[in-house]
């Protein structure tokens, strides 16, 4: 059972227990004289669930199932638990890591923030890769390239960095497959705007902002009131607005942040009264595109992140095993099937460490 406020409920007996065979044999009882009889069943007595199915929904709170909430000896927590044949608690083991064939890994707040590798990031990625696992790194990064990520990557000692996606391999190829060659105006990294045009896409200049069919936004770091207006009075005005990503805030270095896409998103949204179409993850294309530039399926892959929006929600939506990275702790135990406290954790359970 995976929420913690279900019931198992069981089969009430229409009878109430009194059915006409037992009152036939009391019957037979006292014609015989016999001083025996059958003690009446209790009141508002309920049958059991069969072999550990639901029973009928009429028994409310019958029976509450507690789950098992607390790490384990290695601080693993997840859904370690099930209900047996009689109605009662197993558990089952966690998700065992080592025996996964891939990982795809989160970049800002997991692997590095800002411009520096969390502790023992770079030792478990490289054990991971003599070790034989693929290994893909996914970031809802909205200002570079996978290219520009893998760059940075091996400039930072991770030379094991092959295969490295952001929105912006596909936010050009969105753009075009719903809703064709568009004037678009975008607001964001410079990167970003080069992207769709590639794509085959105008790029509409803010003055102009009344020409754009479609509003690309992404995290600004020269955003200007006029940038603002401009964006979201294009999308009052019909334009769809689509994003990279819905993240509110960017992890960097010191535990501090910046304010993320999702951020200025937003403000656009409210003030055109609109939803924004979203490119990167929590939706399935980029977690899709990186099980397939490693020849792996979603069972056999786990991802491994620090946001439960964007990594593990999405993760899970494609059938893939989820790892959150929480090294401040206070994570809920359900959040993944893995919860992790630091990397060295991490290549311990994946048998690496």
């Amino acid at each position: 059972m995976r929420d913690a406020g279900r019931r198992l409920g069981g089969r009430r007996n229409s009878r109430g227990g009194g059915g006409r065979q037992d009152r036939r044999a009391r019957r037979a009882g006292q014609a015989r004289g016999a001083g025996r009889r059958d003690p009446p069943p209790a009141r508002g007595s309920r049958a059991r669930p069969r072999d550990g199915t639901r029973g009928s929904t009429s028994r409310r709170g019958a029976l509450r199932l507690e789950q098992r909430r607390r790490a384990d000896s290695r601080g693993v927590r997840g859904r370690d638990r099930r209900v047996r044949a009689d109605g009662g608690l197993a558990l089952v083991p966690a998700l065992s890591l080592s025996t996964l064939r891939g990982f795809v890994f989160d970049l800002d707040g997991c692997v590095w923030n800002g411009d520096v590798l969390n502790p023992g990031a770079g030792e478990t990625l490289a054990a991971l890769h003599r070790s034989g696992r693929a290994l893909a790194f996914v970031s809802n990064n909205s200002r570079a390239t996978g290219g520009d990520l893998r760059v940075r990557l091996q400039h930072l000692g991770v030379g094991v960095a092959q295969h490295v996606l952001t929105p912006l391999e596909i936010i050009g190829e969105v753009i075009r497959e719903r809703f064709g060659i568009s004037r678009v105006l975008s607001i964001g990294a410079p990167e970003m705007g080069a992207v769709i045009a590639r794509a085959g896409h105008e790029l509409v200049d803010v003055k102009d902002y009344r020409a754009a069919t479609v509003v690309a936004v992404g995290n600004d770091f020269d955003l200007s009131y006029e940038r603002l207006t401009a964006a979201a009075r294009a999308a009052a005005r019909g334009a769809p607005l689509v994003t990279p990503n819905m993240d509110p805030r960017l992890p960097i270095e010191g535990g501090d942040f910046l304010p993320g896409c999702g951020s200025i998103v937003q403000s656009v949204a409210v003030a055109a009264g609109v939803q924004p179409v979203v490119v990167g993850k929590p939706e399935p294309p980029l977690f899709r595109m990186a099980l397939e530039r490693l020849g792996l399926t979603a069972p056999t892959t786990a991802m491994v992140g620090d946001s439960i929006p964007s990594d593990i929600k999405g993760a899970r939506a494609v059938g893939m095993p989820t790892v959150l990275y929480a090294p401040a702790g206070g994570a809920p135990a359900d959040a993944a099937d893995v919860i992790v406290s630091s990397f060295a954790e991490l290549a311990r359970l994946a048998g690496v460490g």
